[in-house]
């Protein structure tokens, strides 16, 4: 069995891992690289293996940095199928058709203002690939089991997202492990990570590698945050991943509304078509979810759905006339609808910018978390006078410490251990505490790096 590392190797995204049985290619996980501009630009490079030598792709969850470069691979010559969740197929149906418009709109943009290196600029693929690479996607048995040829291959739950999994796939007496991203063990909307106790090889995640979760109550820190920004009459932007963090946001603040710990009259807003759509998986797959089906369904109680983009630009005006609160995606700020909020909200003292969960190097969340007073919003340069926050309490992946417990599980030490998705730092630190507290033999892998194991 031979592992080449085609993505998430010295990074946090871009997720590829490609294991070749010797008679069959499989490719785990199949994502976008996302943050700083020499990472996007790989997104344009060669895979490292023809498309359509590819097999299958087993994917672990619908994030596009594990799953946002299956319609770029289909439109390359991929003809194999796609295999995962039902959540995780309904999920990527939403987030690979909206990163496709995304990409359309940032090439049209391009070419209306001329800000282009190139004759004309392109999407990395369009609407029409997306909704096509959807038709590969095969749905797994109930027990989460499938035979492809000689390999035997399991999911299981993984925490972090719905319909996330980790991947164990077994082939010529050798098992592979592939965590996936792990969810974290007090996850507010799902169970914790599955555990696994057999591996010859194991290609951990390492997110947060080199932290831990700060102990605070989320809820009493975010029902503080809320008070005192309305108290001075200003509103509270929520910048959110679509898929999984609008969700846990939209849950939170129905509680502090239930409990009287914000105005039970204070408008709240959710602005995200795919938020609104993914809210509704979420409720189509509620056995999955740790949360009361009653809480659920109670989710978008008493909020503001905005739907069309000339709705978008009203709301994020009147947000600067009254106080309230706007969820609005994306999460890391690099693109959407979030951008008319920071636009208007981003210049006024009063207003609060308050980013819940992980910030990808090089993304504008991640600017702003580290305390830029600026930010270039269409072209145009913002000053950003507002409060701006870290809530890392959010976060749907497992710290440092989550890992080592739930590498502890293993009842043998796996023969190879890949330190892998996480930033050079973050995955050093694990590989050193994996060394060190369980002697393992483990290293991180370098992008485009190919073991025979």
């Amino acid at each position: 069995m031979r592992v080449s590392f085609l993505g998430a190797a010295d990074t946090v995204t871009g997720s590829r891992h490609l294991i070749d049985t010797g008679g069959q290619r499989l490719l785990l996980d199949c994502g976008l690289f996302q943050g700083y501009k020499a990472l996007r630009e790989r997104n344009w490079l060669p895979l490292g293996v023809p498309a359509h030598s590819i097999d299958a792709v087993l994917l672990s969850h619908a994030h596009l940095d594990h799953s946002g470069y299956i319609p770029a691979l289909v439109r390359q010559g991929f003809k194999g199928q796609i295999f995962s969740t039902p959540a995780t197929r309904k999920l990527c149906e939403v987030l690979l058709s909206d990163s496709a418009h995304l990409m359309e709109e940032d090439a049209r943009r391009a070419n209306r203002t001329g800000s282009t290196r190139h004759e004309k600029a392109l999407p990395l693929y369009t609407l029409k690939d997306a909704q096509h690479a959807i038709t590969h996607f095969v749905g797994l048995p109930r027990d989460g089991r499938l035979k492809l040829g000689k390999s035997e291959i399991r999911f299981t739950p993984a925490g972090h997202l719905l319909g996330a999994s980790c991947i164990t796939v077994q082939s010529e007496g050798r098992r592979l492990v592939y965590s996936g991203d792990l969810g974290r063990s007090k996850d507010l909307m799902l169970p914790p990570p599955q555990p696994l106790e057999e591996a010859d090889v194991l290609l951990i995640e390492s997110t947060y590698g080199d932290r831990r979760h700060p102990p605070e109550d989320v809820q009493e820190r975010l029902g503080r945050i809320i008070r005192a920004t309305i108290e001075r009459g200003g509103s509270v932007l929520l910048p959110s991943f679509a898929v999984g963090r609008a969700q846990a946001l939209l849950l939170v603040l129905q509680r502090l509304r239930a409990a009287g710990e914000i105005p039970g009259n204070l408008p709240i807003v959710l602005d995200s078509p795919m938020a609104r759509e993914a809210t509704e998986i979420t409720l189509e797959y509620r056995r999955l979810a740790k949360v009361s089906p009653g809480e659920l369904s109670r989710l978008c109680e008493g909020v503001t759905l905005v739907s069309k983009p000339q709705e978008s630009l009203k709301m994020a005006q009147a947000m600067t006339r009254r106080p309230g609160v706007v969820i609005s995606a994306s999460g890391m700020a690099t693109g959407g609808r979030v951008l008319n909020y920071l636009q208007v909200m981003a210049p006024q003292a009063r207003n609060h910018i308050c980013f819940a969960g992980f910030q990808v190097g090089g993304t504008r969340g991640a600017k702003l978390v580290a305390g830029d007073r600026e930010v270039k919003l269409r072209g145009e340069f913002v000053s950003v006078n507002a409060e701006v926050s870290h809530l890392e309490g959010f976060s749907g992946h497992a710290d440092s410490e989550e890992l080592m417990a739930w590498l502890r599980q293993f009842r043998r030490p796996p023969e190879q251990t890949f330190v892998v998705h996480g930033e050079p730092q973050a995955a050093d630190a694990l590989r050193s505490r994996i060394q060190d507290e369980l002697g393992w033999a483990v290293r991180v892998p370098q992008q485009g790096e190919s073991v025979e194991v």
